[in-house]
């Protein structure tokens, strides 16, 4: 892929739901390691293949987004999907970046678990046509990297194997998971479980595609 002068800046799109250090560690991984100059955490407020998934409220997955990244200076937390008409798809979401900072090559970044079922995303030919993939590895995915388009990378990130739905469940338990957050939002999320609990989960559908 040819080199560009633009701010090459990772898309890593998700319901956060919520985030931890799986998410982080690999975002950090792609800036120090995966020549990005920024990543944006976009909190995606519904996911058209994952209907009935329980979600936290919009405000607090991305209120929790901010806190897990402030301070690094290549983290930056988005509400951009939040303004876009619902069901959010990845290509909508691109075209409308595209539009709004031309000055920034957008990377889309997307677990091999993912990209596995690729072709169901909807105008998925479009996305790999007009964007640049990154692809991490996830257990259980193997990717072969011939067989890539020319938009298309995979990366050879360490492996996170933590899920929101882990978090979540450990949560409902009363288990002490502090490790497995980033220290603000480990403190946030216990003084709002304290204050309000967490049993209002909206099952709104989560997120993007990925």
């Amino acid at each position: 892929m040819a080199e560009s002068s633009k701010l090459k800046t990772g898309i890593f799109s998700g319901s956060f739901n919520p985030i931890h250090i799986g998410h982080l560690a690999l975002a950090n991984y792609l800036c120090e390691y995966e020549g990005l100059d920024e990543i944006w955490f976009m909190t995606s407020p519904q996911n058209p293949l994952k209907a009935g998934t329980e979600l936290w409220p919009d405000e607090l997955r991305l209120r929790l987004v901010e806190l897990a990244t402030e301070g690094y200076p290549h983290f930056h937390a988005s509400d951009f999907e939040f303004h876009l008409p619902r069901p959010s798809y990845s290509v909508h979401t691109l075209e409308k970046l595209h539009e709004a900072y031309p000055e920034r090559e957008f990377y889309l970044i997307i677990g091999s678990d993912n990209w596995t079922r690729f072709d169901r995303w909807y105008q998925s030919e479009r996305i790999v046509k007009e964007n640049r993939i990154l692809v991490y590895p996830r257990s259980g995915f193997p990717v072969n990297e011939n067989g890539l388009p020319e938009t298309v990378r995979l990366v050879h990130s360490p492996t996170f194997e933590i899920s929101s739905t882990f978090i979540r469940q450990a949560l409902d338990e009363k288990k002490d998971i502090r490790y497995f957050l980033h220290p603000k939002v480990w403190e946030y999320i216990t003084e709002y479980i304290r204050q309000k609990g967490i049993n209002e989960s909206s099952s709104t559908p989560s997120g993007d595609e990925g």
